[in-house]
């Protein structure tokens, strides 16, 4: 009778470890204690297993690769989320592959091609500003692809997602301009086909509507891209109205630092005649002067909790959990940008 192979299944089941952490700890991975790998090594020694090369390289090509699609790498947001992702997953013995779809809907479609026909364990994605159909990711799920997506997510497809709530954080950034004495307040916001910057926007009516403040159209700007010169061109705008804003919330942090240069270029001081608060806290907002209060959206934390869904997907064929969103808490970080009462003496 011919004795059947052990494989990396048994030695998981009898050490009540993850295939995964069996296969780095036979590697010597430095992400797996001492212990564990003389655990492992002792088992394996035990019950005779052998790796078979062939199977051991596919396996390693197809399993311990992820995919993150993202819209922009060189936006501080996706890059402190790709950040999170590689850290996690490399001490899970990952490794990561960036895709970068420039917000392109035809280049996500194209890059979702290419993660089919490749080995690839499972996909991180955050939608392109551009994209609108949702047939790419329909493909992936029916190929049984482990998916993952994150801040822009898709709406009517099931699949585990990780979110802030943009509404309720917006909101309460307008909220904190209110109670320090604005009462002309002015938005600079994304484009309202993506969910996020919608959300952002309908935070901040919720916000003047719940304190009876007027919401007016001359008072907001809606940019493409929520660009540095699109700020620029927003608070120009905003300076030209007959009635000036005491304060703005803007979108990101950019078109923020854009409406303090250009108020206080002519001769407004902020926060004392407008005060301004940004969304994403990026490095730039404790570099302007004054420094700019900010929501912080846990970017990081994000692809960090984005990896572990995503290879709990991966790794545990009995979970019973068909799909899971995940929303982590913001935090408004008030800076000097807002941090004085209307009418207060300097």
């Amino acid at each position: 009778m011919i004795k059947r192979r052990i494989t990396l299944k048994d030695l998981s089941k009898e050490l009540d470890l993850a295939v995964s952490t069996i296969s780095r700890a036979l590697d010597d991975h430095p992400g797996i204690s001492p212990e564990t790998k003389e655990r492992v090594k002792l088992k394996a020694d035990e019950l005779g297993f052998t790796r078979n090369s062939i199977a051991s390289s596919f396996r390693k090509s197809k399993t311990l690769t992820i995919g993150v699609i993202a819209p922009q790498i060189d936006i501080h947001f996706h890059s402190l989320v790709i950040s999170g992702i590689e850290e996690y997953a490399y001490k899970a013995g990952y490794n990561v592959t960036i895709f970068q779809s420039r917000n392109s809907f035809k280049r996500e479609k194209r890059i979702t091609e290419t993660l089919q026909n490749n080995m690839f364990a499972g996909v991180i994605i955050c939608q392109g500003a551009e994209t609108r159909g949702i047939d790419h990711f329909k493909k992936l799920k029916k190929m049984k692809m482990p998916l993952v997506f994150y801040d822009r997510v898709p709406t009517g497809f099931e699949a585990n997602k990780v979110i802030i709530n943009d509404f309720e954080s917006s909101l309460r950034a307008t909220e904190h301009l209110i109670e320090k004495g604005c009462k002309n307040i002015a938005h600079i916001g994304g484009p309202q086909t993506t969910g996020i910057f919608k959300s952002r926007y309908e935070g901040f009516r919720k916000a003047l509507e719940n304190h009876h403040l007027e919401i007016s159209s001359s008072f907001i700007h809606f940019t493409k891209g929520l660009t540095y010169d699109e700020g620029l061109s927003a608070a120009k705008e905003l300076l030209s109205q007959p009635v000036k804003p005491d304060g703005i919330f803007c979108s990101n942090d950019y078109t923020a630092v854009s409406a303090i240069q250009v108020f206080q270029k002519n001769g407004f001081k902020v926060p004392d005649q407008v005060a301004v608060v940004g969304f994403s806290n990026y490095p730039i907002s404790k570099i302007i002067e004054p420094n700019l209060s900010s929501v912080n959206d846990r970017a990081f934390e994000m692809g960090q909790a984005a990896a572990k869904l995503l290879i709990r997907q991966i790794e545990d064929e009995e979970d019973l959990i068909e799909s899971e969103i995940v929303t982590l808490k913001t935090e408004l970080i008030i800076r000097e940008s807002s941090s004085k009462k209307q009418g207060d003496i300097s």
